[in-house]
């Protein structure tokens, strides 16, 4: 298949990259420094940017998009991010959702986050506090960002890892699509394998589903 990744060169955009490639897809990678990527065709650009967003959906089979915002926390919450628009994920997912909808490019995998939209009543006390106190301006946008996905129309599969790290490939990871989750930590590899299973399995489709670490299990739909 022909993947568009947006958000290319974070964490899981970087893991999902690597994963559809080693699958035998062809590669087109979108980020502000995405030519870095090897392996694949990357562009250099914004993810809000509806012209550039625009070239390269047309021709795509399907898109993955995970953005979001790669500094601390902490310097997000007190002073704003200092290059990333704070609307990232809900302002590039729109972009390209409007795009896929212009050139009849159907399959669109989202990353959102665990206990946002459809898994906001199974989140742990814990981790309502901390969406509260310290993430609360990213998880609106990330709200945003999953509600304009359901809506879309289109084929879409909204992916909700728990808390990302950076832990080497742990085997497969736990999904689920009624909230289940297997510990609220799953490195940022388990979540990009995940990414490229969505973009593959049909059976799938316009559904939420939670990825965790833990035992190899399909996922329940």
């Amino acid at each position: 298949m022909k993947v568009l990744v947006v958000g290319a060169t974070g964490g899981s955009g970087r893991a999902a990259v690597t994963e559809l490639v080693s699958r035998g897809h062809d590669v087109t990678a979108l980020s502000r420094h995405a030519s870095s990527l090897p392996g694949v065709r990357g562009i250099d650009g914004d993810a809000t940017d509806a012209a550039t967003v625009d070239r390269l959906v047309q021709g795509q089979d399907a898109v993955v998009v995970t953005l979001g915002i790669s500094e601390s926390a902490v310097r997000v919450r007190l002073r704003g991010p200092s290059g990333t628009p704070l609307d990232i994920r809900s302002r590039g997912t729109r972009t390209v959702l409007a795009a896929m909808r212009r050139h009849g490019v159907r399959k669109v995998v989202v990353q959102t986050s665990y206990g946002v939209g459809p898994t906001s009543e199974t989140l742990p006390l814990a981790n309502r506090l901390i969406f509260a106190l310290l993430l609360r301006p990213q998880i609106a946008d990330t709200e945003r960002q999953g509600t304009e996905l359901r809506a879309s129309g289109l084929d879409w599969v909204e992916v909700q890892p728990v808390t990302l790290t950076d832990e080497p490939w742990a085997g497969l990871p736990t999904t689920s699509t009624d909230g289940s989750i297997d510990g609220t930590r799953v490195s940022r590899a388990q979540v990009g394998w995940f990414l490229a299973q969505a973009v593959e399995d049909p059976s799938l489709t316009r559904q939420t589903v939670s990825v965790s670490a833990g035992a190899a299990v399909p996922v329940t739909v």
